[in-house]
């Protein structure tokens, strides 16, 4: 086997749980081939160079192998390799996300305490 599509490619390195999810995320246009925006039915063969964006991440790996089956964590890893410099990117960005912290979370529903305070605030201000 030398090529192999690629939404099936993504379901057996492991990158998405389903197929379906690995086509909607090339339908997305989070995933590309040599630069390229790539489609579902696109062949991957050993030595094409894939960007995946899943979440807040990037990642740049070159294929190794090509399998239309979805085995094991440890031989998914084996059909891919992610390039030192996509690595070091991603672990930078990372860092400075968790260096962000709180700006990057929602507070959500206000407490009973910022409620009162909300209700003084206009009874104040009225």
């Amino acid at each position: 086997m030398d090529k192999v599509r690629l939404d099936k490619w993504l379901w057996a390195a492991r990158f998405f749980k389903t197929r379906a999810k690995a086509k909607e995320a090339i339908e997305g246009g989070k995933v590309h081939i040599g630069g390229v925006r790539g489609k579902a039915s696109k062949e991957v063969q050993v030595g094409d160079e894939l960007t995946i964006r899943q979440g807040w991440d990037e990642k740049v790996v070159t294929v190794k192998g090509v399998s239309e089956q979805r085995r094991g964590a440890p031989e998914a890893q084996q059909l891919y390799e992610e390039t030192p410099a996509s690595i070091e990117k991603r672990e930078l960005i990372a860092e400075q996300r968790k260096a962000a912290g709180t700006t990057l979370q929602t507070p959500g529903r206000p407490t009973k305490r910022d409620r009162r305070l909300i209700h003084r605030f206009r009874e104040d201000n009225l």
